[in-house]
């Protein structure tokens, strides 16, 4: 029975980890509950793509969208999925720069659910516009039209504010997985699977100046995707926010979007987790403790949505308009006082359960929450848009709305879409961090927490060292193994104050005093995302400027044809998209990668540099190197063997 305190159960070690992990990808044998949730959304996925061709053969009016509610399901689904991705970038974002360890057993699999949350969110607005073949009208390049987008409409911000936290958040997942997907590669039995995780990895061999730059890199993006999971849903709130219809016109929308979608999103990944913890046996790795943070997260933002309701509800009494108490009154006890009073169910009361310990590390009763509150915010998002369409200034154009059997349709086969992405991710790529969960055992062991020893190699795992080879390739360098990060890293200050400089040390997860160790100096990473973060600024100004002052001006209301303050957004938006691409390219490019080919591989137990093991090799182009002194110089240091390593 585990500690409810503890982030990884007892029992294991860096090779277990790895194992454990590892297993639920590379193992041949599939839970047959995975069978069972991978066909369900299918199923959901195949009436999502039938709906969707009706949709295209016969046009938008199969929806149940009218005059006066133009936005219906739609636009509903599209603010509820789009709040659901953000959990992800929060987990691994916000709560990494604010170092919450809890973080590293669930970032991955939430980053995974953003990218499938937001590409579901994405379908809406496409669909919506009855022809969406024509969907890149709204992304500004020349044409022979000779228009520009309006830079000055919410709705074209929303779609660069989107759009670059569809690409960043790709960008972090992808950069994130790049050290796992090399254990993968090292661990595959099947040579094409290998070589389709070599591809991907990109010829990682977690050097130490691969670590150095990764974890620079790393933190930036986190930096950057910080402010930005705050504008995304704050953008999309602005597409009602600064609208005049009564229920819309609020400034306390932004806030209160972004904390409804870490309520909702949360509650996603409660609902997505729980299960498939159980279905492939890692509560050692998602444990009491993680259910319980999530849940006061739930708990939380649930608290600073009821906090939104109250806001809107005072707001509209204490403002003396009456078309707003009217619209404070026909949401409450119109024809839709169901959906509100459901909603507040949902959203309200249910979450106040999350008061109580056993209830938060309960994962059935957190399920159950979990589910509901899903509900509440889809709910939320229908009487937000529905109820303050339907009715508005004039009683004249009254109408009521209801979906058809095509808005539901599409809908749940959105939701296919998603379990469909969901099951075939967790049975191609690693749904939890391992060299993240490596790094944090290796720091709860050298904080004085009880070590579980090594259990010793299986023959069937390592390769035997190989024998000194007679062939006439040329040396490439000696390189020593060890078991044990601080081993690497005192051995490794050892080798650097013997005088040899040419030195590469492996590790399967980042050391931080190992890159000074060796002489490395400080990477120049940020200075390079500072400038990307400058062109994307200055670009994104300065397309806006030209798209409206210089080549098609328009007269908006009579608003200055420079309104800058209109193209804050889109330029921010720009500023961090460059600034994320070159993070992300400038440490590719400085490691080197990709490089499906080093002469390390060549070292007959280099694989377990991505698992369990940490080498140090002194290359042959070293002043000093000597291959007999050098040898005799790394056997004095301890290693389990000391290999040459040919080019």
């Amino acid at each position: 029975m585990q500690e409810p305190g503890t982030l990884i159960g007892p029992g294991h070690n860096l090779r277990s980890i790895t194992e454990k992990i590892s297993n639920t990808v590379l193992s041949r044998a599939t839970p047959i509950p995975w069978f069972a949730g991978f066909a369900l959304g299918f199923v959901l996925l195949m009436l999502f793509l039938y709906a969707v061709s009706v949709l295209f053969l016969r046009g938008v009016g199969i929806w149940g969208i009218n005059q006066p509610v133009g936005w219906g399901y739609d636009i509903v689904n599209l603010v509820w999925w789009i709040g659901i991705g953000h959990a992800g970038t929060l987990i691994s974002a916000i709560l990494l720069l604010f170092r919450q360890h809890w973080r590293t057993s669930i970032n991955r699999f939430a980053e995974a659910m953003t990218l499938f949350a937001v590409s579901c969110a994405a379908l809406f607005p496409l669909l919506h516009l009855g022809r969406p073949w024509l969907a890149y009208w709204i992304f500004p390049y020349p044409n022979t039209f000779g228009l520009w987008p309006q830079f000055r409409s919410p709705l074209v911000w929303d779609a660069f504010a989107i759009g670059t936290y569809a690409t960043v958040s790709l960008i972090f997942w992808y950069i994130g997985l790049i050290p796992d997907l090399a254990s993968l590669r090292d661990r595959a039995g099947n040579r094409w699977v290998r070589y389709l995780y070599g591809l991907l990895a990109l010829g990682w061999r977690g050097a130490a100046h691969h670590w150095q730059r990764y974890d620079t890199a790393y933190l930036l993006l986190a930096a950057l995707a910080t402010p930005l999971v705050v504008s995304v849903h704050s953008v999309v709130s602005f597409d009602f926010a600064v609208s005049v219809i009564p229920g819309w016109h609020a400034t306390v929308f932004p806030p209160y979007f972004v904390a409804g979608a870490i309520f909702s999103g949360f509650a996603m990944v409660l609902t997505l987790l729980i299960p498939l913890r159980k279905i492939y046996r890692l509560e050692d790795f998602i444990t009491a403790r993680h259910l319980d943070n999530m849940a006061k997260v739930m708990l939380a933002t649930g608290l600073f949505v009821a906090y939104g309701y109250l806001t809107e509800a005072f707001t509209a009494w204490y403002s003396g308009s009456g078309v707003e108490r009217f619209w404070l009154f026909n949401r409450s006890f119109g024809p839709y006082w169901w959906a509100f009073w459901l909603l507040m169910v949902c959203n309200i009361a249910a979450p106040q359960a999350l008061w109580f310990g056993r209830v938060r590390t309960s994962p059935l009763l957190l399920f159950l929450i979990a589910l509901v509150v899903n509900v509440g915010m889809w709910l939320e998002r229908y009487v937000i848009i529905v109820v303050s369409l339907h009715r508005d200034y004039l009683p004249s154009s009254w109408g009521m709305y209801s979906g058809t059997f095509w808005d539901r349709l599409t809908f749940v086969g959105t939701i296919g879409l998603f379990l469909t992405l969901i099951f075939l991710f967790v049975r191609v790529l690693p749904m939890i961090s391992m060299f993240e969960l490596r790094h944090l055992w290796a720091e709860t062991k050298k904080h004085g927490e009880p070590e579980q020893p090594e259990e010793a190699v299986p023959s069937t795992t390592l390769e035997p060292a190989a024998e000194e080879s007679d062939s006439d390739a040329p040396l490439y360098g000696l390189m020593a193994e060890f078991v044990d990060a601080e081993e690497l890293l005192a051995k490794a200050r050892q080798t650097y104050q013997a005088g040899y400089r040419r030195i590469s040390a492996y590790s399967p997860f980042p050391i931080a005093e190992l890159p000074a160790a060796i002489g490395l100096r400080p990477t120049r990473l940020p200075y390079l995302v500072l400038l990307g973060g400058i062109v994307g600024a200055v670009g994104g100004f300065a397309l806006q400027y030209y798209a409206s002052v210089i080549d098609y001006p328009w007269n908006i209301g009579g608003r200055p044809l420079n309104s800058w303050p209109s193209f804050m957004i889109v330029t921010f938006e720009l500023t961090i998209l460059c600034a994320a691409g070159a993070a992300a390219l400038g440490m590719l490019l400085r490691n080197g990668l990709p490089r499906p080919y080093h002469a390390v591989f060549n070292a007959p137990r280099f694989k377990l540099a991505s698992q369990d093991r940490f080498f140090l090799c002194i290359e042959a182009n070293d002043p000093r190197f000597d291959l007999v002194e050098t040898r005799r110089f790394l056997e004095g240091l301890g290693p389990a063997e000391v290999v040459a390593v040919e080019q």
